[in-house]
């Protein structure tokens, strides 16, 4: 059985407000994020499913793994309408329900931030990619302008993660992602939205890396 994750109140608040966000930029980095994706595709973290519009049709299958049962709920009708095969099923990101070397890539769309255990959620990644597998990220990140990175030092720290579903917006996500094992062969560094006065949650990554060969 997977390890309960419950946050009924940041689930809701996020569903209402993520069609706006998909209008602001979210939804064609999305785009960017999947395009060229092939084969069998776990997606950690699908949260409602924003994703699963976007796969391209040579995905063959996508396991989405989602905690949270309101988003899990929300996922499920959106699998109905892609285009793709979704399966959504309940899980957590440090123990997926998956096979070894299962899947030709991984998607991780804003989840890296909320994980109990990055270390542990990457090497899950990597045990149930294939050799030579493709792990695909967009996340927020710690920022790299001193000023902004002791805002989110600081919230981290507090508030944040309480009231913003176990987020976290300091993470060094590249560096995480390279410790596991992973090759970053592109990354676009960015803030959303664009534009404004930088938020805590404002600077992000999006890219591809491959696992090294051992």
């Amino acid at each position: 059985m997977a390890r309960e994750v419950h946050h009924p109140l940041f689930a809701r608040i996020y569903a209402r407000s993520s069609p706006r966000m998909e209008e602001a930029g979210w939804g064609v980095r999305r785009d960017q994020l999947l395009a060229g994706l092939a084969g069998r595709v776990v997606e950690v973290g699908a949260g409602n499913g924003l994703n699963f519009a976007h796969y391209p049709n040579e995905v063959a299958h996508v396991l989405a793994v989602e905690p949270e049962a309101h988003l899990r709920e929300l996922a499920l009708a959106a699998a109905r309408d892609a285009a793709v095969p979704i399966e959504v099923v309940d899980g957590v990101a440090d123990r997926l329900p998956a096979g070894d070397a299962e899947f030709d890539a991984a998607v991780a769309s804003l989840v890296l931030c909320s994980v109990a255990n990055v270390p542990a959620t990457l090497a899950e990644i990597r045990r149930v990619l294939r050799p030579g597998g493709e792990l695909r990220f967009f996340e927020h990140v710690r920022a790299d302008t001193p000023g902004l990175a002791r805002v989110q030092r600081v919230l981290d720290a507090t508030v944040w993660p309480t009231f913003v579903g176990g987020c976290h917006t300091h993470r060094d996500t590249r560096a995480a992602i390279e410790a596991a094992g992973f090759v970053i062969a592109r990354m676009e560094h960015f803030r959303l939205p664009e534009g404004g006065i930088p938020m805590p949650a404002s600077p992000h990554i999006l890219g591809a890396a491959y696992l090294r060969h051992q």
